[in-house]
């Protein structure tokens, strides 16, 4: 099997072994002489897995299931954009949004819908190259928002805000399972899976107990974070392979030493990457310039001279490497780090930085 440097933002490179198990599993699962694909959601082999799968969510971020509840939903972070505020925002009240990019700017949008959106902070002035440092949350917020690294921009909360009474809550779709943090800082959040913690197809919620209870009732079933939670995500047929190879993930990251042995792990690939653009500043235009808002997932920089785009892709294609061009609304080049992208592959592009740089600088 030949495997490229896949450097995508999402769907993202998932881990070797994780695949071949779960190409067995597209097999048969189990002994049930049936495949993953085709097991009823209902049965004793996907119940097995279903209820690991929560198990693990919470014992790998190191949250307890006394206090905390696991949630599986479709839809990606853009429905969360909307249930999130569903469940708990409504007209006369007010919600805690920091805007530091393209998908807080998403989320934002939707929770105005339900009620009132106050910005505590912005770093639009700046084409979203930092995180805000003025922070100021309003009094009595339902709760407050942020979104834990941006995908698009290339930035990423490196500490937690101090939001006051507010209860924190996050986008964490594309660094969750790969830096640590106080995960007991947050009352809920959601991660879309096709960055670190699996394919396409689930979303991963995590909501505290005692903040889903005061969620509003008057919500539709599909769609109510209480209903969902009391049927264990099981209201419905709930996108069983996802949630499948979601728990393969979770239990290889367990065997590489959790999400203090990923955060070592990222950092180092980051910085190889970092290191690289920093020493040569005359090609190389690293697009976020504070090295303390600097993303551990997502490196993204653009070229002095943007006339050799197409020259440093074609270099890149031809060593193997593959997702470097920038978002469409951004252009420019980003590299996403994931806990499965391997460390030689990172060493493999600064090389090619280096020898790129030597020729065009």
């Amino acid at each position: 099997m030949r495997r490229i440097y896949n450097f995508s933002a999402g769907p993202a490179i998932l881990p070797v072994p994780v695949l071949e198990e779960a190409s067995r599993g597209v097999l048969e699962i189990d002994g049930s002489g049936m495949s993953i694909l085709e097991v009823s959601h209902r049965s004793k082999q996907y119940d097995a897995v279903h209820a690991e799968a929560q198990a693990n969510v919470l014992q790998v971020l190191g949250l307890s299931p006394d206090e905390y509840a696991v949630v599986f939903a479709g839809g990606g972070a853009s429905l969360q954009f909307a249930m999130l505020p569903m469940n708990f925002l409504a007209q006369g009240q007010t919600a805690d949004y920091v805007d530091t990019g393209e998908w807080a700017v998403k989320a934002i949008k939707e929770a105005k819908r339900f009620g009132t959106v106050n910005v505590p902070g912005t770093s639009k002035d700046t084409n979203y190259n930092a995180i805000p440092k003025s922070l100021a949350f309003s009094d009595g917020a339902r709760y407050a928002h942020i979104t834990t690294n941006n995908t698009i921009e290339g930035t990423q909360w490196h500490g937690l805000p101090d939001t006051g009474s507010a209860p924190l809550t996050a986008d964490m779709s594309s660094d969750i399972f790969a830096v640590r943090r106080d995960f007991g800082r947050f009352a809920l959040l959601y991660a879309g899976a096709q960055k670190n913690a699996g394919p396409a197809g689930v979303t991963i919620i995590v909501v505290r107990r005692d903040f889903l209870a005061t969620a509003t009732k008057d919500v539709p079933s599909m769609l109510s974070y209480q209903v969902q939670a009391e049927k264990e995500s099981l209201y419905n047929t709930p996108p069983v392979f996802p949630i499948y190879v979601v728990n393969l993930v979770l239990k290889w990251i367990q065997a590489n030493g959790g999400i203090a042995a990923m955060d070592a792990r990222n950092r180092d690939k980051a910085a190889i990457l970092y290191n690289a653009l920093d020493a040569a500043p005359g090609v190389y235009q690293p697009t976020v310039p504070d090295k303390a808002d600097r993303s551990l997932m997502n490196v993204t920089w653009r070229l002095a001279d943007e006339s050799l785009q197409a020259e440093f892709l074609a270099g890149a294609k031809a060593r193997h490497m593959d997702g470097l061009p920038g978002h469409r609304n951004v252009g420019g080049f980003r590299a996403s780090l994931y806990n499965a992208f391997p460390i030689e592959g990172v060493q493999a592009l600064a090389d090619y930085l280096k020898e790129f740089a030597q020729k065009n600088g």
